[in-house]
C-alpha cells in the first residue's frame, strides 16, 4: 500500500476514534495536556480540542481499542497528575530529560525541537544576545524556564516572567509587558506565521526530544512505545507532521526513526 493510501486509512481510523472521545470520567484514557499550546493541542475556532498531539495521542488510544478525553491542565501540573494518577498520560510537547526519567517514564519520542527567541517585530532585538537588561517571558516549568533560569546572568536578563502557556505571554510580550519570549520553536514559528508584528529572531539549541509522558514505569508506557513504533512504520506520524508543519520531516528525526524507550 502506498503512503498516502496508509496515510488515508489511518485517518480514517483517527476519525473514528475522535467519535469515541468522552467525558474523563467515562473515558479509558485521560490525557493532560495544555490546552493552548499550537500547534500540539489548542482549540480551533469551533472551540474544539485539535493539534498534532491530539491526533496522535487518539490514535494511539484507537489503536489500544480505547476511548479517550483530554483535561486541560497548566504545563507544570502534568507531572504531579501523572504520578498521582489523576491521568493516564500527559502531552504537551514535554522533552525528554534525565532529571525528568528520575521520576517518571516517557514512550519512544517522535519530535527533535530547540528553543526559540520571539520578539516583536518592531523592538530591533535580533538574538538573545541583545537582551541584557531586558525582561524575558517563560512557560513554568518548561525546558525554556530551565534554560533563561541557567542563562540569566550569562545574558544580563533583567527579570524571567513565568506564564501558563503561550497566550498571556503573547498579550504581553504584544503589549510590551516583555521584551521577549523564550520557549519551543515550533510553536513559535506556527503561531507567528500570520503576525507581521511578531518574529522569532533565533533557534536556541537545546537538542530536545518530545513524547508522552506516564507515571514511573508505567505499563501504558510500553504499550504506547510499541504503538508508537507500527505508526512510525505506517508513515501515520510523518503525515502527522505534513499536516500540522506542510513539510515532510527529514529522515534522520525521531518522527521517522524508530528509537527504545527512554531510560536513565
Amino acid at each position: 500500500m502506498s503512503f498516502h493510501s496508509l496515510f488515508k486509512a489511518a485517518a480514517v481510523a483517527g476519525l473514528a476514534a475522535v467519535a469515541s472521545i468522552t467525558t474523563a470520567s467515562a473515558a479509558d484514557l485521560t490525557v493532560g495536556a495544555n490546552i493552548g499550546n499550537v500547534p500540539w493541542e489548542f482549540q480551533d475556532e469551533t472551540g474544539k480540542t485539535v493539534g498534532f498531539e491530539v491526533d496522535l495521542a487518539t490514535e494511539v488510544a484507537n489503536r489500544l481499542g480505547k476511548t479517550i478525553a483530554f483535561e486541560n491542565i497548566p504545563f507544570n501540573g502534568l507531572f504531579s497528575a501523572v504520578q498521582s494518577g489523576r491521568i493516564d498520560m500527559a502531552v504537551s510537547s514535554i522533552t525528554i530529560t534525565k532529571k525528568r526519567l528520575e521520576s517518571v517514564s516517557f514512550a519512544q519520542p517522535y519530535y527533535d525541537s530547540d528553543q526559540s527567541l520571539t520578539v516583536a517585530a518592531s523592538s530591533g532585538l535580533k538574538s538573545v544576545d541583545d537582551m541584557n537588561g531586558k525582561v524575558i517571558g517563560v512557560d513554568t516549568g518548561s525546558t525554556g524556564d530551565i534554560w533563561a533560569t541557567e542563562n540569566s546572568d550569562k545574558y544580563g536578563f533583567a527579570e524571567i516572567r513565568r506564564y501558563e502557556g503561550l497566550a498571556p505571554a503573547m498579550l504581553d510580550l504584544t503589549a510590551g509587558r516583555i521584551d521577549g519570549y523564550v520557549s519551543d520553536i515550533p510553536a513559535l514559528l506556527y503561531y507567528t506565521k500570520d503576525k507581521p508584528n511578531l518574529a522569532v529572531v533565533e533557534r536556541i539549541t537545546t537538542g530536545e526530544q518530545y513524547s508522552m509522558m506516564f507515571a514511573k514505569d508505567a505499563e501504558l508506557a510500553t504499550q504506547v512505545n510499541d504503538v508508537l513504533t507500527e505508526l512510525k512504520k505506517e508513515g501515520y506520524i510523518s503525515g502527522l507532521h505534513e499536516k500540522w508543519f506542510g513539510a515532510q520531516p527529514e529522515e534522520t528525526t525521531s518522527t521517522v526513526s524508530i528509537l527504545e524507550m527512554p531510560k536513565l
